[in-house]
């Protein structure tokens, strides 16, 4: 799975939003004041505002803090540049973090796990689009380092061979048969999984499973789907989740790209690559040159 570049950029993301938190509550309950009111009682005994405050300090206060300063460096940097970050642009770094995905329930695990919507990535994203803006001059790209790249990265390149299915999934193998009845008696597959089938991510799709490689699904499950032609039906398949009926909706065979095929997704790659390695010097020359100081205790 190629997520680390995207996991990188969310957390990123997230660390500022992680403050924010901390930020606001400085602004409502700043050190010093005398009320400290209760936040929580445990068995009846209280946790306070000044308990909390140094909690969140002490659990990220100093990083969250190094993260900020080198956001707003980058802000000052973008406005010296009178750079602009539009819908679009921030449109366009969505779609590079759902591309560092294996698959969009990777991407939607990873924003659950940071605590974030897609919303609220898309909000807290200026920045990392600013110091893209700021750095891209820098980046060059030759033909040859191009197709270094993809000799060396060939066989993660092509596309394996894949099936699209779509499933009904039930309890019984009794549930099962009467299903596999119903369709061979000629019921609408879609209109039966909406019904029937207790897989709650796809039954309203109609059982949609989309297309999938070999290696994803359960054995059994993968070895019925991969020997369906399209538009055949299964017999009843048995898996850790229960009883499938299995329906093949379209397959795509084994591909190899040509390196005109590959070439502008390839050139993009280099560039974020060259752009994160970049990012980390230019952040260190302008800490070392700005005049900062902190006062978190």
């Amino acid at each position: 799975m190629k997520n680390t570049s995207g996991i990188s950029r969310i957390w990123m993301v997230s660390s500022f939003v992680l403050l924010a938190a901390l930020v606001i509550y400085i602004i409502i309950y700043p050190p010093g004041k005398t009320e400290d009111e209760t936040v929580a009682k445990v068995n009846g005994s209280p946790i306070v505002k000044s308990q909390l405050y140094s909690a969140l300090v002490k659990a990220g206060g100093p990083q969250t803090l190094e993260t900020m300063i080198s956001e707003e460096l980058v802000k000052q940097e973008s406005d010296k540049a009178n750079i602009q970050v539009t819908d679009a642009d921030l449109e366009k770094e969505m779609d590079q973090i759902k591309k560092s995905f294996g698959s969009d329930e990777e991407f939607a695990q990873a924003l659950a796990t940071y605590n974030m919507t897609l919303d609220s990535l898309k909000k807290d994203m200026h920045v990392q689009v600013q110091l893209r803006k700021l750095l891209e001059p820098q980046v060059k790209i030759t033909d040859e380092e191009i197709k270094t790249y993809y000799d060396s990265n060939l066989d993660s390149l092509k596309t394996p061979e894949q099936v699209r299915a779509s499933h009904i999934l039930v309890a019984t193998k009794e549930e099962a048969d009467a299903v596999l009845a119903s369709l061979q008696g000629g019921a609408d597959f879609a209109a039966l999984a909406k019904e029937k089938s207790t897989d709650t991510a796809s039954k309203e799709a109609g059982g949609d499973l989309d297309f999938f490689p070999k290696g994803l699904m359960e054995e059994p499950f993968e070895t019925a789907a991969f020997a369906l032609k399209t538009g055949e039906l299964s017999s009843v398949v048995e898996t850790s989740h229960g009883f499938h009926v299995i329906k093949a909706t379209d397959h795509k065979d084994a591909a190899t790209p040509t390196l005109d095929e590959k070439k502008e997704e390839i050139r993009q790659t280099l560039s974020e690559q060259q752009i994160s390695t970049l990012s980390q010097s230019w952040l260190q020359e302008k800490r070392a040159a700005a005049s900062v100081e902190t006062f978190l205790e």
